[in-house]
């Protein structure tokens, strides 16, 4: 099963938590306080990170693919980036970058 991952840029965490919860019906998976957040729900995977000077805009899009066999990464004939990856990839990557997060799929 694949769905749909969408990486925003955003000024603030905790204002785009309120609003993108409000927007999905659901609460983020993980949530690091001022940082990051991560929503997944039966079609949509979306992560939102604190990134002042490009908030507001895409960071990139892909797929979360049960059948990933590791994380990808291309370019497609618009310059826009589509990662691949399963929903274990994704958490080693957040777990990477945020140890305190200890985040386990689902």
């Amino acid at each position: 099963m694949r769905k749909l991952h969408l990486a925003l840029a955003v000024s603030n965490i905790e204002e785009s938590v309120a609003d993108y919860t409000g927007r999905l019906g659901v609460s983020p998976v993980v949530v690091v306080s001022g940082e990051y957040a991560l929503w997944r729900t039966e079609v949509l995977n979306l992560s939102i990170r604190k990134t002042n000077d490009l908030s507001g805009t895409m960071r990139h899009l892909g797929w979360e693919d049960t059948e990933a066999n590791a994380f990808s990464c291309e370019t497609d004939c618009n310059g826009i980036v589509w990662e691949k990856f399963a929903a274990s990839h994704q958490a080693q990557e957040i777990n990477g970058i945020w140890p305190d997060a200890n985040y386990q799929p689902t």
